[in-house]
C-alpha cells in the first residue's frame, strides 16, 4: 500500500498554485476561475463513471486519481480545506445513510 495521502496532494495542490500558470497546470486550472476547474472535475467524473460501466479498472483508477486531484484544485479555489471535508464526512457516518436521509423527510 501506498503512503501518499490526499493530505500530500492537497499540500501538492497548494504547492503548485503558488506557482505560475505559464509553468504549473495547477494554478493555470486556478487562474481560469472556478467554472474552468469545475468543468475538468466534471470532465473527469464521467470518465470515471463511463470506465466504472465498461469494467475497466485500470482506467477507472486513473480516471478516479484524476477525479480527486481535480476536486483538490477546486476546494483550493473555493477556499475550502480537505479537513473541512472530511469532518463533514465523519459527522455523516454517525447514522447511515438511509437513516439520515428518512430523518429529512417531513412527518
Amino acid at each position: 500500500m501506498t503512503q501518499f495521502t490526499l493530505s500530500d496532494l492537497e499540500a501538492l495542490v497548494a504547492d503548485r498554485a503558488a506557482a505560475s500558470p505559464e509553468t504549473s497546470y495547477t494554478a493555470k486550472l486556478l487562474s481560469g476561475g472556478p467554472a474552468r476547474a469545475a468543468k475538468k472535475l466534471g470532465e473527469e467524473a464521467v470518465e470515471a463513471a463511463i470506465a466504472a460501466v465498461q469494467g475497466d479498472r485500470a482506467a477507472l483508477v486513473s480516471e478516479s486519481a484524476d477525479v480527486l486531484y481535480h476536486l483538490l484544485v477546486v476546494l483550493r479555489g473555493g477556499g475550502i480545506a480537505l479537513d473541512e471535508v472530511l469532518a463533514e464526512l465523519q459527522r455523516r457516518t454517525v447514522q447511515s445513510g438511509i437513516a439520515e436521509k428518512a430523518a429529512r423527510r417531513p412527518a
